[in-house]
């Protein structure tokens, strides 16, 4: 395939998706959504708290992990859209990719950034920075906020989510 056409088929994507609303990334900048991801975070260490014998060093611990691996299968994993409305102009991306259009530090991204290091932070902090806790938290942060970076933007690493043309 020539460089013409493949620019010429990227300017057909982005026509494809600014051609109406993407209901599949429209929602994280919807009244509530911000306030849905804090209360998810609460029930997912809520429902550590409630597992007999679970000490609270470990709660944080799984907690951070749990959302952190949530987080980036929901936002970094899965490409495409579960809809059928937009004919295939997602299939090739992320629903981080997807989100404000593809625009960088919009506030929602913004957001989705901090909050994954606000709860590391707080996980450190009621594990008294134990080691092992400490180094699961930081490596699942890390690999969450890398898949963030704006130089991560449509990069795919190993093959993994690539487009199948």
């Amino acid at each position: 395939m020539t460089l013409a056409a493949m620019y010429k088929m990227d300017y057909i994507q982005d026509l494809d998706q600014h051609s109406q609303t993407n209901l599949n990334s429209s929602w994280v900048n919807d009244k509530g959504a911000w306030m849905t991801n804090m209360i998810i975070i609460f029930l997912i260490k809520l429902f550590f708290d409630i597992i007999p014998g679970m000490s609270q060093e470990l709660s944080w611990t799984l907690t951070t992990l749990t959302y952190n691996i949530g987080s980036y299968i929901m936002f970094h994993a899965v490409t495409g859209v579960p809809f059928e409305f937009s004919q295939g102009a997602y299939d090739g991306i992320t629903l981080w990719e997807q989100i404000d259009g593809g625009v960088q530090f919009t506030a929602t991204r913004k957001y989705l950034t901090i909050v994954p290091v606000v709860l590391f932070l707080l996980s450190s902090h009621y594990t008294h920075y134990a080691p092992f806790a400490f180094f699961i938290s930081l490596v699942a942060t890390v690999i969450n906020l890398i898949a963030k970076l704006p130089a991560m933007h449509q990069v795919r690493l190993f093959d993994i989510n690539q487009k199948v043309e």
